[in-house]
């Protein structure tokens, strides 16, 4: 099994030369002597050697001993304690945190390039920070001065972790149906009553306090979703003072035996009129909720890049090492009884497979970041609304086809492997058991797609495609007339534009059977996924085109033909499949789905 090494190169290509992080940091208000290229560089190495170094070697311990529950009590996963103290340690906690509470202010294009390497070497360590800094967002944009400043310094600090509890047993995707309750007291605080499941790292012993947001209506609240609000809940209560009191009236009543990421806790929260406070204003908890989720979706489908990039890593190593059959064209190893796999073209086509979508994904997974950086950052409030739209339209997109694209690589590595890749022993079967949940939590994949296709095309008509399709004509405007840009340019165009003409024929066939949005959806989202993506690798191979003689810009180049000729393609087919239409889902009678 390969150890993993953080793909500190790319990450640098795709900061430095594809979107001039340099540029865009300088250019943006909020943060001016923030961060620099050198400040950036030295937070990557640490993290790197942090990832490698302390997170992956108990990558493996942590999936098969997993944390364990005993009476209420949840013991992290062997290692995983020191490891989180080694991490807090070195202040990555705080690293995107609000610098008046003690955070660090660091963009989200290099937090990104961070989270991927906590993802790739472990992610079911790097969930234990991620719903932090989720819940810290939430704090920071929604809840009082006097919320922030008793908790968010000790989150960013890491000395205090922080969960997010949404999810009820009835109540999943539709949270307008929750029934945790919270009565208000006399001072203010309220009792939270109810029960949460599958609430990642909602109790271990890696951090002295556990800092829950949890999803509750008050006793005259409206029905559905308007009658939502956010409450903080602290497994101790805390003094004025700041020291930690007595225990809250909550407690684990178990966790769950799970498929993936068994090395993280995702636990069962009974809340019995536990001390909570109001975070935002009451009955507006989505909105809390919400203000996260384009950060933490997005952190999702870096996770699934990140295990992706792992899962290459040793298929690359495997496939360099095992000797199997000839090559077509006749001995490479003649003094060896056969040739390594990587010769064969299958073989290489799982490789390229696994190399396009993961550079891929981690340059579109920085796009997105770079808009998030713009709204949060820009003092222009033009700025700012393009931002939020590009970041309404993107969002579902890094994280269904980012985490969709993770798992088809993990198989391809694992299929690289043969019977080796079924078994323990080389690690490649976990890559796909970890990278399974991605598709599934913080709104499965198939609600993303509702969400783009519904929300963010449909009910604007277009408005928020319309300024995507604009930054990738205006990026092929600028090559015109460039030949040698050609072979990248011409099939982005096509893909675009098949795209545009898409995108207005479900809006116009929503107006006719409101069941088109649903039907065209998760195809949609796929072409979509696939232009992006050629946008990115255009960008990336125009950027390497200029460069002679490293090999790293020829793999570049390379790797994005491959892209283009083997990969983009699929689009068509998918195009196909959303012009069925909604008719062939309907024609089958609910009875006639037959069980024997």
């Amino acid at each position: 099994m390969a150890d993993y090494k953080a793909p500190l190169r790319d990450m640098r290509f795709v900061l430095n030369e594809v979107f001039e992080a340099d540029k865009l940091w300088s250019s943006l208000a909020g943060l001016q002597g923030a961060v620099d290229t050198e400040t950036a560089e030295a937070i990557l190495d640490e993290c790197g050697k942090i990832a490698s170094q302390v997170l992956a070697p108990i990558n493996r311990e942590g999936d098969e001993v997993g944390s364990t529950w005993n009476d209420g009590q949840v013991t992290a996963a062997p290692g995983f304690k020191e490891a989180y103290q080694t991490y807090v340690e070195a202040g990555l906690n705080g690293l995107g945190g609000n610098p008046d509470f003690g955070g660090m202010g660091m963009p989200k294009t290099l937090v990104g390039q961070v989270e991927e390497m906590i993802q790739g070497a472990n992610m079911s360590f790097g969930l234990a920070p991620m719903l932090t800094a989720g819940a810290c967002l939430s704090i920071n944009a929604h809840g009082s001065q006097e919320l922030k400043e008793k908790y968010l310094p000790n989150l960013y600090s890491g000395q205090w972790a922080g969960a997010m509890d949404l999810t009820e047993p009835h109540a999943g995707t539709d949270l307008g149906i929750i029934r945790t309750k919270a009565t208000p007291n006399a001072d203010g605080s309220f009792d939270v009553t109810g029960t949460k499941i599958f609430i990642t790292w909602g109790e271990h012993d890696m951090a002295e306090n556990i800092v829950h947001l949890v999803l509750a209506k008050t006793p005259d609240a409206p029905a559905g979703p308007k009658g939502i609000s956010m409450f903080l809940v602290p497994k101790f209560l805390v003094n004025d003072d700041g020291s930690l009191g007595e225990r809250n009236t909550m407690g684990c009543g178990s966790i769950e035996h799970k498929m993936g990421i068994k090395g993280s806790a995702t636990c069962v929260m009974n809340y019995d009129g536990a001390k909570g406070w109001l975070v935002g204003e009451e009955n507006k908890g989505l909105a809390a909720m919400f203000t996260m989720m384009n950060y933490e979706r997005l952190g999702v489908g870096i996770q699934g890049l990140g295990a992706a990039e792992a899962s290459y890593q040793n298929a690359v190593e495997y496939a360099r090492d095992r000797l199997q059959s000839r090559a077509p064209t006749g001995a490479v190893n003649k003094d060896k009884a056969a040739d390594p796999i990587i010769v064969h073209p299958d073989v290489r086509r799982m490789l390229l497979t696994q190399k396009a979508f993961t550079e891929g994904s981690r340059a579109f997974s920085t796009y997105v970041a770079k808009w998030l950086d713009i709204a949060k950052f820009t003092d222009n409030e033009d700025d700012r609304k393009h931002a939020d739209a590009m970041l309404a339209l993107l969002t579902p997109i890094a994280k269904a086809f980012l985490t969709d694209a993770a798992l088809e690589s993990a198989i391809a590595g694992q299929q690289v492997f043969g019977g080796h890749g079924f078994i323990r022993e080389w690690g490649q079967e976990q890559y796909v058991r970890d990278i399974r949940i991605t598709q599934i939590y913080e709104g499965t994949n198939g609600i993303q797609a509702l969400d783009l296709m519904g929300r963010k095309v449909v009910a604007n008509n277009g408005a928020f495609y319309r300024l995507f399709e604009q930054d990738v004509n205006d990026f092929i405007a600028s090559h015109e007339g460039n030949e040698a840009a050609s072979e990248f340019i011409e099939p982005l165009k096509a893909a675009l534009e098949n795209l545009t003409d898409l995108t207005q024929w479900v809006i116009d066939q929503a107006q006719k059977d409101a069941n088109e949005v649903g039907a065209a959806s998760v195809e949609y989202l796929h072409v979509f996924g696939y232009t992006a993506l050629a946008y990115m690798w255009a960008k990336m191979a125009l950027v390497a085109q200029g460069k002679d003689g490293e090999a790293f810009y020829k793999g570049k180049v390379a790797t994005s033909r491959f892209y283009f000729k083997r990969l983009l393609p699929r689009y068509i087919g998918l195009t196909a499949a959303v012009r069925g239409g909604a008719e062939p889902l309907f024609e089958l009678d609910d009875e006639l789905f037959e069980t024997a």
